[in-house]
């Protein structure tokens, strides 16, 4: 069992940056990768990574403006969000995959979940 906890949430405003982290219990060996869900709406995928770093997998709204990354010899996953915006505004979870370094978008598809860190963007 691999328990995920995310760190990094927290109040900024529009055009501000921030990085999310989410520690590993152990070594996963696995894609890794972040979802959101923001007020009243479906969690959605936002980026994943294979273990090697060599794939990297963002959705279409974070495109140029949040960077995954992962530090295996910590065993922690990084994302770093720039320029955000009120629509940025969600609770962000990490979830790792089991048995499989195939990046994927699909929320169903990944075994171990963290509990979620609040970010909240302000105008």
């Amino acid at each position: 069992q691999v328990h995920l906890v995310e760190s990094g949430g927290r109040l900024v405003q529009a055009g501000e940056s921030l990085r999310l982290s989410c520690a590993a219990s152990e070594r996963t060996g696995t894609a890794m990768g972040w979802f959101r869900r923001a007020p009243g709406k479906e969690r959605e995928f936002v980026s994943a990574i294979t273990w090697n770093s060599s794939n990297r997998l963002y959705a279409d709204s974070v495109k140029g403006r949040f960077f995954i990354s992962r530090d295996n010899v910590n065993n922690i996953m990084f994302l770093q969000m720039d320029e955000l915006t009120p629509e940025d505004t969600a609770v962000y979870y990490c979830a790792a995959r089991r048995y499989t370094n195939i990046v994927v978008s699909d929320p169903s598809l990944y075994l171990y979940w963290g509990q979620g860190t609040q970010v909240t963007v302000s105008s």
